[in-house]
């Protein structure tokens, strides 16, 4: 039983050792940059340990953007949390948090210059609505609720509003100059945001 159990937590660090090591590589070089033979060499894992948890290389990358996802809401949603205003306020402010984190390159290459190549238009943006569209969902329902938006179907909304986020997020990702973007693309979010308005 102890045995068992000590591969099982075994082969999970293996897989989170990888997926660590994997996203420092495609943060470096790139997904294509990024070999397997480095990935385990700097994972000090065999290649077969590789094939063990991950199909391939993109199967690797799919985990690590997932992981970046995941950290990405959190982080907007406890942001959000602590807001303190109104759910347009606390809306308007996961926009920009969410716009702030996409002039990061760490973040901004894996989720936003690779991962639409890498995984496909289509499973691209369907994590980013498992991700996000939650939250935008939350927010809107919760601003119609206290009177704050017009009363509408929340999720034709927060699809929309998803949309213009991922092409400002891909706007700031792939320009020169990341701020410069950032800046330009805010006023006119916000103006869409605030004319959700009751």
């Amino acid at each position: 039983m102890a045995t068992g159990s000590a591969k099982i937590e075994q082969g999970e660090a293996t897989r989170e050792k990888l997926i660590e090591v994997g996203r420092e590589l495609f943060i470096e070089k790139g997904f294509a940059g990024a070999s397997t033979e480095e990935i385990v060499q700097r994972a000090s894992v065999t290649r077969g340990a590789l094939y063990h948890h991950f199909s391939d290389k993109k199967d690797l990358f799919r985990a690590v953007h997932e992981q970046v996802e995941a950290e990405i809401t959190a982080g907007i949603g406890e942001v959000m949390a602590t807001v303190d205003g109104d759910a347009s306020d606390a809306l308007a402010t996961g926009a920009m948090t969410f716009l702030e984190i996409c002039t990061d390159p760490k973040i901004s290459r894996i989720g936003l210059v690779d991962a639409p190549s890498v995984l496909g238009w289509q499973e691209w943006r369907e994590v980013d609505l498992r991700y996000g569209l939650g939250l935008v969902v939350a927010a809107l329902e919760l601003g119609m609720e206290t009177g704050v938006f017009r009363v509408q179907p929340a999720l034709p909304v927060a699809h929309l509003l998803i949309g213009a986020l991922t092409e400002a997020g891909l706007i700031i990702a792939n320009a020169e100059d990341s701020e410069a973007a950032r800046a330009g693309i805010e006023p006119p979010l916000l103006a869409m945001l605030d004319a959700l308005r009751a």
